[in-house]
């Protein structure tokens, strides 16, 4: 295996990657949207009247980055827009840590998971791995190749969840002592 085939399975792994994780995160959003609306009102960064509209656009956006890991030509943009949104949803957390607003749900979806600092570190962390998605090229796979390549973004996003129910066993302990 040349250093281009193993460059274009990291990239289609972390694609994979990405990409469940932003399903995961617009069908929790979707299918809690009234709950969704109450975590952006939360933030108060937004004046009351754009929150719901802010909320749709947040659905969709995710729901269009991983649409657009799935088709040809599209992934670029797709983790494009993965890394915008990881950016920008670490500085809401950011702004709101700092106003020492940390008893928010964060709102990401999945495991209760009040505002920390981690949160921030692990947008960022996944930020990076989107970029690195971006830098390496993609090309052609066997089949073989393409199913080691979904295993191993499917296997990074069980670990993930794993973390991510870690951190948020930890916020919960805080909370209650």
């Amino acid at each position: 295996m040349t250093d281009a085939d193993m460059f274009s399975l990291l990239a289609a792994a972390l694609t994979v990657f990405v990409s469940l994780i932003f399903a995961r995160a617009a069908w929790h959003k979707l299918s809690e949207f009234t709950e969704f609306t109450g975590f952006v009102a939360d933030y108060q960064l937004l004046p009351e009247r754009l929150v719901v509209p802010a909320s749709w656009a947040i659905v969709t956006a995710e729901t269009a980055s991983v649409a657009l890991q799935l088709v040809p030509g599209g992934r670029l943009l797709g983790l494009g827009i993965a890394v915008m949104m990881l950016l920008a949803y670490a500085g809401a957390m950011a702004v709101n840590i700092r106003r020492g607003r940390t008893a928010i749900e964060c709102g990401c979806g999945g495991a209760v998971q009040p505002l920390s600092w981690s949160l921030v570190v692990r947008n960022a962390i996944l930020a990076t791995m989107g970029l690195v998605a971006i830098a390496m090229p993609l090309g052609p796979m066997s089949a073989p190749d393409a199913i080691a390549a979904i295993g191993a973004g499917f296997a990074l996003w069980v670990g993930f969840l794993l973390i991510e129910q870690i951190l948020s066993n930890a916020s919960i302990a805080r909370l209650t002592r």
